[in-house]
């Protein structure tokens, strides 16, 4: 199974200092999370796409590129990129030229964002939304998949005789991943390609998430691509730890209380109690995302959100530190434990990435000198 992180790329207010760090240190903190993420163990690290403050990843692909040179194993991915308001030509070239330049450690995820305003700045009509999100990807699905593409649709001016540069590294594109809260159309678009499902929880009850997911497992059997229960699933989740679980809650409240997002609304302990928000120790975490799987089933990946309502940089990788050494570890053992033969234990990797990675997990050779 695949365990990550995602970030929004927040620029807030640390609410127990009264400090609020630059773009300049917010976007380099962006990168020395997601080395982070690679140092501890984790697989995957997403970063969102935002074109508003206070929020910084408006070029995921830089950003993406950067940590690429910076990194050697982990996964790199999108959280999400706006498929409505991209020219799905920009998606196939930016997109294609990231997955080179990491050796094939790219996949990301499609989706509409939440952030309104960002249609008319872009040209485009939210009225259109959700056309815009099916037109968009199944020329995307097409550019990658064919050298020589004529198409002709609603939203953008006709191609005719195009080819998409650079082609998909070894000819296979980039695994993509389809994120929703809402949209049932997004759960039946996903399905009808045979793509992944993300669902985004963090801010809705389990029993929606149900609902979604179950939508999605059996499309994607109607549609032929496999059982249902080899569907391929995703999560979000927030966490914040201590040792303890007051001095979690304690530490953790001011930032709760003050977060963009969700500051000034619902209590911290009701928020917990309908999202998978959990504020406490390791082993609390360790039982509340394990309670994720009977809801959904078994599935493919677990994104953390961590950096986010104004949480210092140093608090933030002490947070990695115990994802990664003691979270995350038992995991992995619960859930393999658990997942039946024939279900998939993470999302599909390019070959590249596949080979290497059951090259670094093979016993060394025995020779006489060992």
């Amino acid at each position: 199974m695949q365990f990550g992180i995602f970030t929004v790329g927040d620029v807030t207010t640390d609410p127990t200092t009264g400090r609020t760090p630059s773009e300049h240190e917010r976007i380099k903190a962006t990168v020395a999370i997601a080395r982070k993420a690679e140092e501890v163990g984790l697989d995957v690290f997403a970063t969102g796409e935002h074109h508003n403050p206070p929020f910084v990843p408006s070029s995921p692909t830089t950003t993406l590129g950067y940590i690429a040179a910076r990194t050697e194993r982990i996964i790199l991915s999108t959280s999400t990129t706006l498929i409505t308001t991209n020219d799905p030509v920009k998606i196939a070239e930016d997109y294609a030229t990231l997955q080179h330049l990491a050796d094939g450690r790219v996949d990301l995820m499609m989706g509409r964002g939440n952030t309104g305003p960002v249609y008319p700045w872009f040209g485009k009509d939210i009225r259109q939304g959700m056309p815009l999100a099916v037109e968009n990807y199944a020329l995307l699905h097409k550019l990658w998949r064919e050298d020589v593409v004529d198409w002709e649709g609603t939203f953008r001016s006709p191609l005719q005789s195009f080819t998409a540069t650079p082609r998909p590294l070894d000819g296979v594109p980039p695994f993509v991943w389809h994120g929703s809260i809402r949209s049932p159309e997004i759960a039946e678009q996903a399905a009808y390609y045979g793509d992944g499902f993300f669902h985004n929880n963090i801010f809705w009850p389990i029993e929606h998430t149900k609902k979604m997911v179950r939508l999605y497992r059996q499309r994607y059997a109607h549609y032929g691509h496999g059982t249902a229960e080899q569907a391929i699933v995703g999560l979000g989740g927030q966490v914040f730890m201590a040792k303890n679980s007051q001095d979690a809650v304690r530490e953790f409240r001011p930032y709760f209380d003050n977060a963009p997002v969700y500051g000034h609304g619902p209590s911290m302990e009701e928020f917990t109690r309908q999202t998978p928000l959990t504020v406490g120790s390791p082993q609390e975490v360790i039982e509340r995302t394990l309670s994720f799987r009977d809801a959904v089933g078994d599935y493919q990946r677990q994104l953390f959100l961590m950096d986010h309502a104004g949480l210092p940089l140093k608090t933030v990788l002490e947070q990695l530190d115990i994802l990664g050494e003691e979270v995350v570890p038992m995991l992995r053992k619960e859930f393999a434990a658990l997942r039946p033969a024939g279900v998939p234990d993470s999302a599909p990797l390019h070959p590249a990435v596949a080979t290497a990675h059951a090259t670094a997990a093979a016993p060394a050779p025995v020779t006489k000198e060992s």
